[in-house]
């Protein structure tokens, strides 16, 4: 883009571009999301940053009325393969803030030098930076949802001290966290507030991050942004027929569902719900993105053993959710291809749901070799009961954690019922993913562990590709030898050599045709 084609985007307060740019307004000292509905500043005053943390360190502070720290993620970290997209979605899931930039660093196989140096220069900011945006997010979402003290906000955040905390808040929001606290109560600018009783469990004093710190007893209640339209209830569908029992459940009917989950994360255990119904925009005071189409959030909530993985936490959701997606370049690809451009009418902002365990996917993949959907649910529900790792008590129909890789690599897996060859590839899977032989985490180079996976006994290519695009995230995967996809095709007037022309949204084309072969309603060409 063109600093001509970002102040278009400012002047229409096109919704397409939140999180894709930021701008900071230099008369007053803030930045902006593009679609912010405050009065649109005059050319000259304005600087484009390609990131919230870009802006910050340039001295800009958040909007209060657009919140553009909270914006959906830019897709292209879900598109891009290379150095920085991998270093954003490692950022993301919470490696800086666990391991620092070295352990980053060592994550991707670059020194430390030149993962500053990349994404300084694509970014305008390096990994610390970067990592002090997202902790700066996650302390306001505490502060404004929660009642836990702010010593206890601080460290859950991932900040090293108070007096760091404090310096970051005041830097970024002009406000100090008990006035941005304060401010929520009075119905301020910001997510919805949670005001009830907190919670103390007993055995022992609280500690930094805890749960027991003040946390209410609804968990956290967020806002999962996402840009576009968004096929709530085909994600739903799809994730309510793949539900395995004592991990995870759908409750409530078509349109008022909620789906519910176990979540294992670095520092614990957690449980997330996520609601159906879903809001646009407009509601908080936000124009759409474009004529007809909108901009929204899904309400979610986290329950959490340690509140210091908040982020990591939402990152996984939201990856599950596809909520970082960018519709309107899915649609501007698919949209206007003689057989898909229907469909795409028909289905607007479908997505490419991923997981919230990569390992769990990877076992699952497994389990739903050349059997039904349903079939495949069923083995897990067993898997589960017989490996899983049980809740310290039940949280509705929610019982267990997945089974760990290194707890399957070495079990016997009579309790399936499958043929010793394919109980063997499993074992395969979960021991190569627990040596580190296969790289499943958010920054896994896709090529190489498609490749590995590939080189695995047992695993052909429907597994691995299946496993690249839910458990990696990769938009622009295709399962040419799918049955769903070979009916979609045929339904569609199709062969599986056009699909060549739909990269790099393969994945999204390839949910498109899953959802007209359940339909059965034929399509000429």
């Amino acid at each position: 883009m063109t600093d001509e084609s970002r102040y278009e985007a400012v002047r229409s307060r096109d919704a397409r571009f939140d999180g894709v740019f930021f701008l900071g307004v230099r008369t007053t000292g803030i930045y902006c999301r593009p679609s912010c509905p405050a009065l649109t500043p005059k050319q000259e005053n304005v600087r484009y940053y390609p990131s919230a943390a870009a802006a910050q360190r340039a001295g800009f502070r958040a909007c209060r009325r657009c919140r553009p720290d909270a914006v959906p993620g830019s897709a292209e970290w879900n598109v891009r393969a290379d150095l920085v997209g991998r270093a954003m979605r490692m950022i993301g899931d919470g490696v800086v803030d666990r391991e620092g930039v070295a352990g980053l660093a060592r994550r991707l196989g670059y020194s430390a030098r030149q993962v500053q140096r990349q994404l300084t220069t694509e970014l305008g900011a390096g990994p610390v930076a970067l990592a002090r945006a997202q902790r700066a997010h996650t302390a306001r979402v505490l502060l404004q949802t929660t009642s836990l003290t702010v010593t206890g906000i601080a460290f859950a955040a991932g900040f090293s001290s108070v007096r760091q905390f404090n310096e970051t808040m005041r830097e970024i929001y002009a406000r100090t966290p008990s006035e941005l606290r304060s401010a929520a109560s009075r119905g301020g600018h910001g997510p919805r507030q949670v005001r009830e009783r907190p919670v103390r469990r007993a055995g022992g004093p609280a500690q930094p991050g805890r749960e027991a710190d003040g946390l209410t007893a609804s968990g956290v209640a967020l806002r999962l942004a996402y840009r576009g339209p968004y096929a709530v209830r085909e994600v739903f569908d799809f994730l309510q027929r793949r539900a395995v029992h004592g991990v995870e459940e759908t409750a409530g009917g078509p349109g008022a569902r909620t789906y519910r989950r176990t979540l294992r994360l670095p520092c614990g255990t957690g449980v997330v719900e996520v609601d159906e119904h879903h809001a646009d925009d407009r509601t908080g005071g936000l124009p759409p993105g474009a004529p007809g189409e909108t901009s929204g959030w899904l309400d979610c909530r986290l329950h959490l053993a340690d509140l210091r993985d908040l982020t990591t936490a939402v990152q996984r959701v939201r990856q599950l959710f596809d909520l970082d997606a960018d519709p309107y370049a899915v649609a501007e690809r698919l949209g206007t291809d003689e057989v898909l451009g229907a469909l795409v009418a028909q289905r607007p902002g479908v997505r490419s749901p991923g997981t919230a365990d990569p390992h769990e996917l990877a076992v699952r993949a497994v389990l739903g070799q050349q059997i039904t959907v349903a079939a495949a649910r069923t083995l897990a529900g067993r898997l589960v009961a017989a490996y899983g790792k049980p809740l310290p008590a039940p949280d509705g129909g929610l019982t267990h954690l997945f089974p760990e890789a290194e707890a399957l690599a070495e079990a016997p897996l009579g309790e399936l019922g499958m043929p010793e060859r394919r109980r063997s590839t499993l074992r395969t899977v979960a021991a190569a993913v627990a040596d580190g032989t296969v790289a499943l985490h958010a920054g896994a180079d896709r090529d190489e562990t498609e490749q590995a996976l590939l080189a695995l006994p047992g695993i052909g290519p429907w597994t691995a590709g299946y496993m690249r695009m839910r458990a990696l995230g990769d938009p622009d995967v295709f399962l040419a030898g799918d049955v769903g996809v070979r009916q979609g095709l045929a339904l569609s007037g199709a062969g599986a050599a056009r699909a060549g022309e739909w990269r790099p949204w393969r994945s999204y084309a390839l949910h498109h045709l899953w959802h007209l072969a359940a339909s059965g309603e034929r399509r000429g060409a």
